[in-house]
């Protein structure tokens, strides 16, 4: 677009795909959480009534835990932060800033740049996937799934093992000590030897409902 396009628009949302670059065992590619962040916009736009964007992808983020194996790049969590503040205040030509986030260690970036980005009364929501209860945690059922669901031709199945499927509560003290590398050596947090494209397509949809319901309230669209 240019910026005259904008500009005819009628006060957008700027939807920000916000993901990493890291591994996601060997059977799934390094983007993975930024493929599925760039879906979750692709399609929340086109059920919104309201005029949006889609912004150019955060696709290296924070992901310090995964440094033991090669592929992965990380800007860390306070780089991070500050990318999503930054970015957030560049677009006061916006209604407000989705950021839609795929990856879960960027957690304390979001929280840090969420009370930074509130404290400014600027409107910004920062959104990730609720997990379920049959969620498992990094290139397990769930991830995978999805990616068979969005881009099954980028997954190898015939190389899928399980990983550590302990619960990640369990090992979240060692994660945050020690990285992923030292609870699992094929990177993977749960077991993707079953994933199939219909339970992908049913998780993407539950985060593509729920992220959905949240913009709507947050602006409710025209009666």
């Amino acid at each position: 677009m240019t910026w005259t396009e904008v500009a005819d628009l009628s006060a957008p949302i700027v939807l920000v795909p916000v993901g990493s670059f890291e591994q996601h065992g060997p059977h799934l590619p390094l983007d993975t959480d930024t493929r599925i962040a760039e879906a979750l916009c692709d399609e929340l736009q086109s059920l919104l009534n309201i005029d949006s964007v889609i912004a150019p992808s955060i696709g290296v983020a924070a992901s310090g835990e995964h440094s033991g194996f090669p592929g992965t790049l990380s800007i860390g969590s306070p780089t991070t932060a500050a990318l999503l503040i930054e970015l957030a205040r560049s677009a006061d030509w916006a209604r407000g800033v989705v950021f839609v986030n795929g990856h879960g260690g960027n957690a304390d970036a979001l929280a840090a740049a969420s009370r930074t980005l509130h404290d400014e009364g600027r409107t910004v929501f920062f959104w990730s996937p609720t997990a379920d209860a049959k969620d498992d945690a990094h290139a397990g059922f769930t991830e995978t799934s999805v990616m068979l669901y969005l881009a099954p031709e980028l997954v190898n199945m015939d190389a899928a093992e399980r990983g550590n499927v302990r619960a990640v509560s369990a090992l979240a003290e060692q994660l945050r000590r020690e990285g992923v590398r030292a609870v699992s050596e094929n990177g993977v947090l749960g077991d993707p030897r079953h994933a199939n494209p219909a339970d992908g397509e049913r998780i993407f949809q539950r985060w593509l409902d729920d992220l959905a319901a949240t913009c709507r309230r947050i602006w409710p669209e025209p009666s």
